[in-house]
């Protein structure tokens, strides 16, 4: 009696189910993607600013030159006054007739090459048309990570704005190509990060 019972059940849900999966349903239409229409109504909510686009808003996605931010008018006050400073102080300001060239071994890539101090590791490499992992040249993250195989980075080029790194790291070697400039000779291992 019991398994009677029980086989009627079981045929009885099968039945069921298959009658459910055929059923032609509430014909319920279903939407188009309203993601976009989310984001313009999102972005008419928030006021309108003046702050850059973020350099940062994919992997590999790279940023801008330092001019392509400011526009012509320029910054005013404070902040104007620290970014003059700064400006002086970059490598990268060095002209290019002024500049020193330094030897350096991208051990990986097998190659040697001549970097002028006003160019990062990161920069020279992407001109021989090498596929140098980065993030945000800016210094803000280890994507570009490398290793100065022959000592501490500090004794071999400087950071301009590196932020991840701490000084016994830099001291070990690690530097971030984004923002290293040679002031030696040296050899350089990409794609290491502490």
């Amino acid at each position: 009696m019991v398994e009677a019972f029980g086989l009627s059940i079981g045929v009885l849900l099968v039945l069921m189910t298959v009658v459910l999966h055929l059923s032609s349903g509430t014909e319920r239409p279903i939407p188009d993607d309203v993601s976009q229409s989310v984001l313009e109504r999102r972005a008419e909510s928030i006021p309108d600013t003046n702050f850059p686009e973020p350099m940062n808003r994919s992997i590999g996605g790279g940023g801008a030159p330092a001019g392509a931010i400011g526009g012509e008018g320029g910054a005013e006050g404070e902040i104007a006054e620290s970014e003059e400073g700064e400006e002086s102080e970059s490598p990268a300001a060095i002209p290019d007739d002024e500049a020193e060239v330094y030897e350096v071994e991208y051990e990986k890539e097998g190659e040697t090459l001549d970097v002028p101090e006003n160019q990062t590791l990161l920069e020279a490499g992407e001109e021989q048309g090498w596929d140098l992992p980065y993030a945000c040249r800016a210094g803000q993250c280890l994507s570009c990570g490398g290793h100065v195989a022959d000592g501490p980075s500090e004794d071999y080029l400087t950071h301009d704005g590196q932020e991840m790194l701490s000084e016994d790291e830099v001291g070990d070697g690690y530097t971030l190509t984004c923002v290293a400039y040679p002031t030696s000779d040296m050899t350089l291992e990409t794609n290491e990060t502490p």
